[in-house]
């Protein structure tokens, strides 16, 4: 059954559309994501969704009920952001019992709620921490715990790993996941990280230029890409126009294509292969960038350079500089557009 629909939305600034008749429907439970480059209307949407911004035109619908005209707090709506937003002069424990002191919960139930939520969020020995004593991710972790002590309908997320370091981002996104489903949650994230959108979501709504143009599950969305925006947004694609399919080709594929870097192999002779899956082509090894556990290549099949992404398996199998090469086109993974 469907939670959250969009029907028709409209929101404009002025004269400036920032999108309109955008539809869309979310599940219960479900983590959605919406992925996009900035300005493309997601956080608008996610405002939207939320009450903070008024849409111009069509009908919010959560819970089978019309909740266009009505406030964030009639709408069971918990929000995180960017910057926290928690209160400097409150402990961790004071800024999670906030909401719930407001809603004027019994004292008892306050603590134990708040207790609750600092296990949740792997927080138990901070609680009588002040934000300024704390770690970016620490004060990330609150700020969700905050939201998620009342009990909302929704959790809504706006970008609010972006300005975390790597490492934490990684860790925390993980942890971020795990919640969402102890608590089965319906949640938006808002992101432009595809990694991280990757990752995390049960579906993906993509955005461009104010519109939603590809919703998949995140297999879905980067296996499958419609057009070459997305294609060029989503992963390392390598993007052929016609010209350059017919190079590296020879004229047995045509047109505009794209293709996946770990798509590409490099034959090697101690392998076996059913080569009817396969086009090969010989290329050679102009440079390569080592990416953890994956080696990038970028080879020049007859003029034409290409994304070849293999699994390091250490010195012994690095191709050097300038070493020619089999390339190997997997057939079924060549998408034309």
């Amino acid at each position: 059954m469907n939670f959250i629909v969009g029907k028709n939305l409209e929101k404009k600034y002025d004269r400036t559309t920032v999108f309109q008749n955008i539809n869309f429907n979310i599940k219960k439970g479900e983590f959605i994501t919406l992925l996009g480059p900035s300005g493309c209307g997601k956080s608008t949407l996610l405002r939207c969704i939320a009450g903070l911004n008024e849409i111009n035109d069509g009908d919010i619908y959560i819970d089978g009920k019309n909740v266009t005209n009505r406030t964030p707090k009639d709408r069971g709506i918990g929000m995180v952001f960017q910057n926290y937003a928690l209160f400097p002069n409150m402990t961790v424990f004071e800024n999670i019992a906030f909401g719930l002191e407001m809603k004027k919960m019994e004292k008892k139930d306050i603590e134990e709620k708040v207790e609750e939520m600092l296990k949740l969020v792997h927080l138990e020995d901070k609680m009588n921490f002040y934000p300024s004593q704390l770690s970016g991710g620490q004060k990330q972790r609150v700020a969700i715990a905050r939201s998620l002590a009342t009990e909302p309908k929704i959790l809504l997320l706006d970008e609010p790993l972006s300005a975390l370091d790597a490492k934490v981002r990684k860790s925390l996104r993980e942890q971020l996941k795990e919640i969402q489903k102890k608590t089965n949650v319906t949640t938006i994230f808002v992101t432009h990280d595809q990694e991280e959108a990757l990752t995390i979501s049960d579906r993906i709504f993509i955005m461009d230029k104010g519109d939603i143009v590809q919703v998949g599950t995140p297999e879905e969305i980067y296996t499958n890409p419609k057009t070459v925006f997305m294609a060029e947004f989503i992963g390392n694609y390598n993007i052929l126009n016609h010209e350059e399919t017919a190079k590296v080709f020879e004229g047995r594929v045509l047109g505009n294509i794209a293709i996946r870097p770990e798509a590409i192999y490099i034959k090697e002779v101690e392998r076996i292969y059913n080569l009817d899956n396969f086009i090969t082509k010989s290329g050679i090894i102009k440079d390569f960038s080592i990416l953890g556990n994956v080696i990038r290549y970028f080879a020049e099949c007859n003029g034409v350079r290409l994304r070849v992404d293999l699994l390091n398996r250490g010195e012994s199998k690095l191709y050097e500089i300038g070493s020619v090469v089999d390339l190997m086109f997997l057939k079924k993974e060549i998408k034309h557009y």
